[in-house]
């Protein structure tokens, strides 16, 4: 073989090499670039799950929120309805204490009174004619 030969070879090695080489750098430049689309891609879908989370969890604070709201309203009632029974129940035992008081002034009346009967019935009628 002659020297142009093998310079002629030479150079088209190198020339070969130079194309794959120039090949294989725009397939790794077209790589590394699906690859960042994708990336991004990913990193959209990231921030839409954290904005839906996000969202969520306020939804879920706003709700635990006013849960507590009805639960304390519900307490509050309920100590209403105690105050109110323990009101009533001090009612009621005035009322028949009252009630004792009054029997035992007309016991008096019926004992010191001349003309008044020692059953109590006429009057116990009376009184329910009063009032009725």
């Amino acid at each position: 073989m002659n020297t142009g030969t093998i310079i002629g070879i030479a150079v088209g090695a190198v020339v070969v090499l130079l194309l794959i080489a120039l090949v294989a750098r725009a397939a790794s430049r077209s790589r590394d670039e699906r690859r960042r689309e994708q990336a991004g891609e990913l990193r959209q879908q990231a921030r839409r799950r954290s904005i839906q989370a996000e969202s969520v969890r306020a939804s879920a604070d706003e709700q635990s929120a006013e849960a507590r709201r009805a639960e304390a309203e519900a307490e509050e009632r309920a100590a209403q309805a105690r105050q109110a029974h323990a009101a009533a129940e001090r009612q009621a035992v005035e009322a028949e204490h009252l009630s004792k008081t009054a029997r035992d002034r007309h016991d008096q009346a019926r004992a010191t009174d001349p003309d008044a009967s020692d059953s109590g019935q006429d009057e116990a009628v009376a009184m329910n004619e009063r009032t009725g």
